[in-house]
């Protein structure tokens, strides 16, 4: 194999006190929810906000004196780009980062304030790889690859090194796969302290390359995904050689199982992850039966969700569990009904949090008006509830939710 189990602790040796000792932590809550034993190790605690950072310095402590002098060249859209920015850094040693157009200005903005020089190169991360191999040859620059490295993949088995220790109970780890990096070093690690353990990837539905490769299909991927930083067209080569004998399956996950994973780890464990990192949860919650009565462990890969799209997907959490609703209620225009439609609610339980009073631009006679009123709910049920004391009062109420309140949550 391209790495072995020596690789690993030599790695191990290397990254010790340069990065976080991440926690591996049980969650209860979930646990309780998802019928199996939970561990969660934290990556999304380090210093750059993912796991990305024990590959680089693998590497990084590799070069030689006149490498380190000359500088090093990455292709990322955000952990990678990060990871080797900050430590080179660290290290003095000049860094390069090309980076998509598309990427976040934040990210951007972030790897820049590691002291790299960013260039932004590209509208995929296939053509910024390109670019970056390019200046590397042109420049006399180290390429320092996110996945398809063996020093990287030995930096990223740390992680299974450090999970076998905390907890050599584990029966299943569950690791999200892009280019692999991540789930060949832990299986590595893994299945030679305890060969009888199951490993079991992740992938985005729309990017499910590595399954396609291991499965000879034909590589289609592509799409807006909330897991970008497991976005992958191309899976490596290293990576794949690895995956094919020491992974058991690989699940994909649709947007809809991420974004309930999200809020999952936020509500009920009070950690932020990216979409990314919260994929083995979405795996685990989306294939319950495969895991249940089972010690589990999945990775938190990386926190590096942007707040904006953080704050939307909880909301969006919120009305797919009927916590969140949007009733339309058709009413007569004249003082007190809006008065009363609050009393109701209010009688009921309900928060009313936004009122959109519309009397110009919906087709309703002149003497009427559609109120759009949005509640906060202790469930679906409740809703129903809200809404057959609205139509006991006289009003026609509909429910105008993304998701029907009948609709099972997923």
């Amino acid at each position: 194999m391209p790495v072995s189990i020596d690789d690993i602790k030599a790695a191990a040796q290397v990254i010790n006190g340069h990065i976080l000792r991440t926690p591996a932590v049980r969650s209860p809550r979930l646990s309780e929810e998802l019928n199996c034993d939970l561990v969660l190790k934290l990556e999304n605690l380090q210093a750059t906000g993912s796991f990305k950072e024990r590959g680089a310095i693998n590497k990084l402590s590799s070069l030689t004196a006149a490498e380190r002098k000359k500088g090093v060249i990455a292709m990322s859209a955000g952990n990678h780009a990060q990871g080797v920015a900050y430590h080179a850094q660290r290290m003095g040693i000049p860094a390069t980062i090309v980076m998509p157009d598309f990427a976040p200005i934040t990210k951007v903005e972030r790897t820049r304030s590691f002291g790299a020089r960013v260039v932004l190169n590209g509208d995929t991360l296939d053509a910024s790889a390109v670019a970056a191999r390019q200046i590397a040859k042109d420049e006399g620059l180290t390429f320092v690859h996110p996945y398809d490295d063996e020093l990287v993949v030995a930096g990223q088995g740390t992680i299974g090194l450090e999970l076998m220790e905390d907890h050599p109970d584990l029966e299943i780890i569950v690791v999200p796969i892009g280019g692999g990096g991540i789930v060949s070093g832990i299986a590595t690690a893994a299945k030679a302290i305890k060969p009888s353990i199951r490993i079991i990837g992740v992938e985005a539905e729309f990017y499910p390359s590595m399954y396609q490769a291991i499965h000879n299909l034909n590589p289609i991927s592509g799409g807006q995904t909330l897991a970008d930083g497991i976005a992958v067209k191309n899976p490596g080569t290293v990576t794949r050689r690895i995956i094919e004998n020491l992974v058991e399956d690989i699940i994909l996950v649709d947007e809809s199982a991420i974004e309930s994973a999200i809020l999952a780890l936020a509500e009920k464990q009070k950690v932020v992850a990216e979409g990314a990192g919260a994929a083995g949860i979405a795996a685990i919650q989306a294939h319950p039966q495969r895991f249940a009565g089972k010690k589990v462990a999945t990775i938190i890969c990386g926190g590096n969700i942007d707040v904006r799209i953080l704050s939307a997907v909880l909301t969006r959490g919120l009305v797919r569990d009927g916590r969140m609703a949007r009733l339309r209620i058709d009413i007569s225009d004249r003082p007190g009904v809006l008065a009363k439609l609050a009393g109701i609610i209010g009688d009921a339980g309900g928060n009313i949090i936004e009122v959109n009073h519309q009397r110009l631009f919906q087709d309703v006679p002149v003497r009427n008006a559609e109120i759009d009123i949005i509640i906060e709910t202790r469930n679906a049920d409740h809703v129903k509830e809200i809404v057959a004391s609205m139509q006991s009062a006289g009003f026609r109420t509909r429910v105008l939710s993304t998701r029907s309140i009948d609709e099972p949550v997923r």
